[in-house]
């Protein structure tokens, strides 16, 4: 077996892609990853509230930092998806083969916002990053509850901000930038659409409504995810596997979020 190396652990960004797809096949073979409460990185990290103010889009330095930030949840949905076939090594076999796919498609994702980074003459670290998403999630969350809050809240958020983003950079001299982020937008509808469907069907193996678990789940983890601020983009929502009664529930928590 090739030399174990945890990409939890690993501060490096290049470290952690270079052993990304090594460290998904041997933890589907069995071998036991630590998992940190903290995870590691090579650039400051701040509260998401004192991070710096972002330039606009219309700007190239504005377009780098789009992609920085960009980079940053890249590389939390990496992480995450790896913990979690840490974190379920009992889940089913099509479940882990699924999610590995999707964890290597973040690391090109990743890779993708770094080169464009570097096309425009800017580098990792130049701006401090948060880890907002890896605190959504609990070494004491079930499964139902990683998928929830993984694939259905965050990444799902993801689909409304990144259609946003695209019709902001229109007009722009962004072709670069607008490329990456298609890419990633389009191919996210398909990582969503793994949580939905998984989800319900795990809710069956358990005798549970999905939508009243869905409901009754969203309250329980409202007060860990994120406040999410964009307009629902329902045409990707539906398409990534959104009923209309779950988006409901969305929106109500939106609104409360909005309220508080």
């Amino acid at each position: 077996m090739s030399e174990v190396q945890n990409p939890l652990l690993l501060a490096d960004i290049d470290e952690k892609l270079n052993c990304i797809e090594t460290s998904c096949k041997q933890v589907n073979q069995g071998l036991a990853f630590e998992v940190p409460e903290v995870i590691a990185r090579d650039v400051e990290v701040l509260p998401l509230k004192s991070l710096p103010k972002k330039p606009g889009l219309s700007k190239p330095k504005g377009q780098a930092r789009l992609l920085h930030d960009l980079a940053s949840i890249e590389l939390q949905a990496m992480e995450l998806g790896f913990r979690t076939l840490v974190e379920f090594p009992e889940a089913a076999q099509n479940f882990r083969q699924e999610l590995t796919e999707i964890v290597l498609d973040e690391a090109r994702h990743l890779q993708l916002c770094l080169n464009g980074l570097e096309d425009l003459g800017h580098f990792w670290g130049e701006w401090p990053v948060h880890t907002v998403l890896w605190q959504s999630v609990s070494a004491e969350d079930s499964l139902l509850d990683r998928i929830l809050i993984v694939h259905r809240y965050l990444e799902g958020s993801g689909l409304d901000a990144g259609s946003r983003i695209l019709e902001k950079l229109q007009g722009t001299s962004s072709g670069l930038v607008r490329s990456i982020v298609r890419v990633i937008n389009e191919e996210e509808i398909g990582h969503v659409l793994f949580g939905s469907n998984w989800y319900r069907f795990f809710c069956g193996e358990q005798g549970l409504d999905p939508e009243e678990d869905f409901m009754d789940r969203m309250k329980k983890l409202s007060d860990r995810v994120p406040r999410r601020l964009e307009k629902f983009n329902y045409r990707l929502r539906e398409q990534a596997g959104f009923s209309l009664a779950e988006l409901e529930v969305l929106e109500a928590l939106q609104d409360q979020q909005v309220r508080l």
